[in-house]
């Protein structure tokens, strides 16, 4: 009886062992390299199951952007840049999370690239969607101007290659987007070797995101596809969004991730974090330009850029770029995506140059009824189309699967009483009061495709140049001085090294640098 007890006694301290050892996710076991934190089984182990997970190195800068740490700011206007006395961007404290963006406007080299892609998909079935991906070329045209030479060659002359692309709406400004998303993470299938390179892909054949992951994708597989170690697998398998091999979207910045952006005020933090300290939560002033905490245009160090301008704008009446022999921005249209100096994002032509699109919907009462964190108006949720066996429905014939709109049903039966609907592009915006109805041309130019647009740009004063003040245009127009340039989601930690999030204390350092 003894014996016995001191054997069950044996067994209950060899489970305690095995189960500590498998809190602190250092047991190995067979070929697994992970166990589970509420099972203690193996993960990644074939023989017990097979459930995976990635072991992931954390989210890369993507090509061509960079990283802007987020924050809290005030945003909105100041008193002396409400001149215009549109009062429609009162000043409010708000928090964007950290994001990725580009550090230039999207340029026409890159964006020649999207429409040969399309072209090349596309013409043979369907040139009219070709067509509407390219841009209007006839926004330089004014009835009292020559601007011809614009119409013909800004978009594809070689020498405009690395110029802000213009003529873009709202909505092929998203295309865009769309169509960089899919290719970018196609890339990186073939790059892992889970994937080959499909040159002669077109219409419902092509590779999107969304159609490889439902499995509605073949393409042709590469020599390096993923060990399936589900028991019951066929051995080898195509990579799943778990995997950690696609990245997030790109997208059109929030208003308020485009604001805080260009103002850049990160350099103003006296005592930001670095290999040998915390930061500071500190900002001294606030910037009117993103250039920094003054109030002028023009570049102040005692050297030989001294008095330079700092933007691309236009000085005052018909005064684009000065005089020969001085010329003061050096662009009499819009300038090199490259030209100028960053802000402290490292960021270009946050001013001036051209306008830049933001993803958000106009109303001059957006301040009022304003979300704190992460603020932005025009959530229209989607959600994906099933048929009636449950299964996904097929993908379209240009290869894209069919999304419809959430509807006030969709969201009553998933408790969001206080949403009612799934488009919010008129939420608490005053258009529900009987004083006041937003009737599109009959009391207003403003529905829900009015987009916002801010920034400045070479035909503008330098007044627009400021961060704070804000425009809008209907979403299906484009013009010669309204270009854009995309953002993509900072997933997991708010820091770009990878650094775990939240302070931690003791072993485990906070900074991993």
């Amino acid at each position: 009886m003894k014996r016995q007890f001191i054997g069950i006694g044996l067994l209950c301290v060899g489970a305690a062992i095995f189960l500590t050892s498998c809190s602190s996710g250092s047991h190995k076991r067979g070929k697994g390299d992970m166990v589970s934190q509420v099972t203690g089984w193996p993960l990644n182990d074939k023989r017990y199951g097979g459930y995976e997970v990635s072991n992931y190195p954390g989210q890369q800068t993507p090509i061509g952007m960079t990283f802007v740490q987020g924050g809290r700011f005030t945003m909105g206007a100041v008193d002396d840049e409400m001149v215009t006395l549109e009062n429609n961007n009162h000043r409010r404290t708000v928090t964007v999370s950290s994001f990725y963006m580009d550090i230039t406007e999207i340029s026409n080299v890159s964006y020649r690239e999207y429409t040969y892609w399309m072209g090349r998909a596309y013409y043979n079935d369907y040139p009219d969607l070709v067509r509407a991906s390219l841009p209007d070329s006839t926004v330089w045209r004014s009835a009292l101007a020559y601007n011809e030479p614009y119409v013909t060659n800004y978009f594809r002359m070689p020498a405009y290659n690395n110029y802000p692309v213009v003529g873009v709406n709202w909505y092929q400004a998203n295309d865009f987007c769309q169509w960089r998303t899919d290719r970018v993470n196609e890339f990186l299938l073939i790059q892992s070797g889970a994937m080959r390179p499909n040159a002669t892909q077109s219409n419902e054949d092509v590779f999107t995101t969304k159609s490889y992951l439902a499995d509605q994708y073949e393409g042709t597989s590469g020599p390096n596809m993923r060990r399936d170690l589900d028991p019951n697998g066929a051995g080898r398998r195509k990579s799943k969004y778990e995997d950690g091999v696609f990245l997030p979207d790109y997208r059109l910045p929030t208003e308020a991730e485009w604001e805080y952006a260009a103002l850049g005020e990160i350099g103003n933090n006296p005592s930001p974090e670095n290999k040998r300290r915390r930061g500071e939560e500190v900002v001294t002033d606030r910037n009117s330009l993103p250039w920094g905490p003054k109030n002028t245009t023009r570049y102040g160090l005692h050297n030989q850029y001294q008095g330079e301008f700092e933007g691309n704008f236009k000085r005052g009446p018909g005064d684009n770029m000065g005089v020969a022999g001085g010329l003061n921005d050096n662009a009499d249209g819009p300038g090199l995506v490259k030209s100028f100096l960053p802000n402290a994002f490292h960021l270009y032509n946050m001013a001036g140059n051209v306008n830049e699109w933001v993803m958000d919907t106009y109303r001059p009462g957006s301040h009022d009824e304003v979300n704190d964190y992460r603020p932005f108006r025009g959530n229209k949720y989607t959600k994906p189309m099933y048929q009636e066996d449950g299964t996904l429905e097929e993908k379209d014939t240009i290869g894209h699967l069919p999304y419809t709109y959430v509807t006030p049903q969709d969201v009553q039966t998933n408790g969001r009483y206080e949403i009612r609907t799934g488009d919010l592009n008129n939420y608490r915006d005053g258009d529900s009061l009987s004083q006041f109805v937003y009737q599109y041309g009959v009391n207003t130019l403003i529905n829900d495709s009015t987009k916002v647009y801010k920034g400045g740009g070479w035909n503008d004063r330098a007044y627009w140049m400021s961060p704070g003040t804000r425009r809008y245009i209907q979403g299906n127009l484009s013009r010669s001085d309204i270009g854009f340039r995309c953002v993509m989601d900072r997933i997991g930690s708010p820091d770009g090294d990878n650094s775990p999030g939240g302070n931690n204390f003791g072993a485990e350092k906070r900074h991993k640098r």
